[in-house]
C-alpha cells in the first residue's frame, strides 16, 4: 500500500529533512517517488482545496509556501495507519513521544511532517505531484 508525505517548510529551514526521511525509511517505509519543491500560492492552495473555508486556510497556504518541500511517496504494508502513527498527532504537544511531530514540530501547522489521512485522499495527493512515470 502507498501513502503521501510532506516534509514542511519547517523541517528544510531547521535541517532535519535527512533525519526525518532516515526515521521513515527505519520504520519500514520504502520511498517510491521524492521530489522538492518550492510551492506556489496556487498549488498550495489545490492541494489544501478541502480546508478553503476553514479560518486557518490562509495562514497554512502561506506557511507552505515560504519554503522547499520535500514530497514523498512511501510504500508499506498499512502504509497509512503505519505513517499517521509514525508522524503522531497533529499537535505536537499532544504528540506521543517517540512520534515525528513531537520530535521535529513546533506547533499545530508548524508540525514538521504531512501524511495522507485515507486511500481516497492519499490517491489524490500521490496525483497532484506525481505521474506514474515517477513512482518506481
Amino acid at each position: 500500500m502507498k501513502t503521501f508525505t510532506i516534509l514542511k517548510p519547517d523541517t528544510l529551514k531547521a535541517g532535519n529533512a535527512g533525519a526525518i526521511i532516515s526515521r521513515l525509511e527505519q520504520e519500514g517505509f520504502r520511498i517510491r517517488a521524492m521530489k522538492m519543491l518550492h510551492l506556489t500560492q496556487a498549488q498550495a492552495e489545490g492541494f489544501y482545496y478541502v480546508h478553503k473555508e476553514r479560518p486557518f486556510f490562509p495562514s497554512l497556504v502561506k506557511f507552505m509556501t515560504e519554503g522547499p518541500v520535500i514530497l514523498m511517496v512511501l510504500e508499506a504494508d498499512n502504509a497509512i495507519d503505519k505513517l499517521r502513527k509514525v508522524m503522531g498527532a497533529t499537535d505536537p504537544a499532544k504528540a506521543d513521544a517517540g512520534t515525528i511531530r513531537k520530535q521535529f514540530g513546533i506547533n499545530i501547522e508548524r508540525n514538521a511532517i504531512h501524511g495522507s489521512d485515507g486511500p481516497e485522499t492519499a490517491a489524490f495527493e500521490i496525483g497532484y505531484f506525481f505521474n506514474q512515470l515517477e513512482i518506481v
